[in-house]
């Protein structure tokens, strides 16, 4: 689930995660986050400037694969975020 909000069109874009213990254990959420961050540092040079965007990671995310992941995470932000 992706929340995107406008603050600011000169300041950089701001990502936040929501990864709740309904994901899996510590590290299982803390894998879960790494990776929605690689993906998000990838696609960042494609997000407009001065966008909010906060991803909220389901509990399936603990089982997805990175390509997965990614694939998702790329799709929610070309309908709200992209330039």
């Amino acid at each position: 689930m992706t929340y995107v909000g406008s603050v600011d069109e000169d300041g950089p874009a701001r990502f936040g995660f929501i990864v709740s213990k309904q994901v899996g254990s510590a590290v299982t959420r803390n894998t879960v986050r790494r990776r929605l961050k690689a993906v998000c540092a990838e696609a960042l040079p494609s997000v407009r400037g001065g966008a909010s965007v906060v991803i909220r990671a389901l509990p399936s995310s603990a089982t997805a694969d990175y390509a997965s992941l990614r694939s998702d995470v790329l799709r929610c932000l070309q309908r709200k975020a992209f330039v």
